[in-house]
């Protein structure tokens, strides 16, 4: 029985990559990830707003209001030690490549073009073996088209692209109006990964403070669906490696995305409640699922329940929304 994978064109030992959080700010924490059993780790996110902007300016906007945040933000440290800035973020890469014999992925956060080109470089140049851009926006402007949102996303892809050789991983929203289009054009701009999908943190109102605030929620498996479904729906018809990273917290929700197509999951809150040593938990109730099941490989089950090789494909498009809404009995 093998659990290897491969993604980014990197041979893992398994499909479990800790996705970017607080569990790769520091050199030792990334050696435990590696100990309980990750197969890479997606580096902490160096965001636009520390190359660009000045960080008291950040850190005000970001700290305002901190006693009305809600009780999981005790999960993350305060910014200035949330995040390493540029150099320090270099640093910690090189620190961490001679220190663990796992893929490193490093991550960038913004939303325009600017310095991306510059740092992806760097990072290359300090060892990472791929780079996730996450580009995280926001369209409020009334007049802004769909069609001028989806070039930012090509422009990035591009300049990075550009300016580094090795390879890409670029981390959609789901809210998209044509999403398949999108994962295709990104693709033959040069995406070598696509992960599915950001989470966008949404604001909250304070009723007593009357402040707007952000109210952090960590994922939970009932957030695997909808990445699940579009992981399906696209697999076999793009040349890039798919990824899932919202919803992933049980040995059943990594089944589950391998099936549908996925080559890697990506986990983050989990860890973040319940410990690194889950990874070690959920790799041995895989091996034990696949002994049950006779599977000898993850690449015999990759795909086999998307919507390419799935009994009923239109499960995944609108065939059965009356079947189920029709099933629903409220109780009396």
């Amino acid at each position: 029985m093998t659990l290897t994978t491969n993604y980014l064109g990197l041979f893992l030992k398994n499909p479990i990559v800790a996705s970017s959080s607080p569990l790769s700010h520091n050199v030792d924490s990334i050696r435990r990830l590696e100990d309980a059993g990750a197969a890479a780790v997606v580096m902490y996110s160096l965001f636009e707003e520390q190359i660009t902007f000045d960080s008291f300016y950040v850190d005000y906007y970001l700290t305002s209001g901190t006693n009305s945040y809600a009780e999981s933000l005790s999960y993350f440290p305060e910014m200035e030690s949330y995040n390493v800035w540029p150099d320090e973020y270099m640093n910690l890469i090189r620190r961490a490549k001679e220190a663990v014999d796992i893929p490193l992925i490093g991550s960038l956060n913004g939303v325009s073009a600017g310095g991306w080109t510059d740092y992806a470089a760097l990072i290359e140049e300090a060892g990472a073996d791929a780079i996730e851009l996450n580009v995280y926006y926001i369209p409020t402007n009334e007049n802004l088209k769909g069609t001028e949102i989806e070039n930012i996303y090509f422009e990035i892809l591009r300049d990075v692209k550009s300016s580094v050789s090795i390879p890409i991983a670029i981390k959609l929203s789901p809210f998209f109006s044509a999403t398949a289009n999108m994962a295709k054009r990104l693709v033959e701009e040069g995406a070598n990964g696509l992960v599915l999908f950001n989470r966008f943190y949404q604001p909250d109102i304070d009723l007593e403070t009357l402040e707007v605030v952000p109210r952090l929620v960590l994922s939970n498996s009932a957030e695997l669906r909808l990445p699940l479904r579009w992981v399906a729906i696209l697999y076999g018809h793009l040349m890039a490696d798919l990824a899932i990273t919202t919803g992933i917290h049980t040995s059943q929700d990594v089944l589950k995305a391998l099936m549908a197509g996925a080559k890697v999951t990506m986990m983050a809150s989990e860890l973040l409640q319940n410990g690194i040593r889950r990874i070690s938990v959920i790799l041995d109730e895989i091996r034990s699922w696949m002994n049950t099941h006779e599977y000898e490989s993850v690449g015999q089950m990759i795909g086999s329940m998307s919507q390419q090789h799935c009994a009923e494909p239109a499960a995944f498009e609108r065939a059965n929304y009356m079947k189920m809404l029709a099933s629903y009995r409220p109780i009396n």
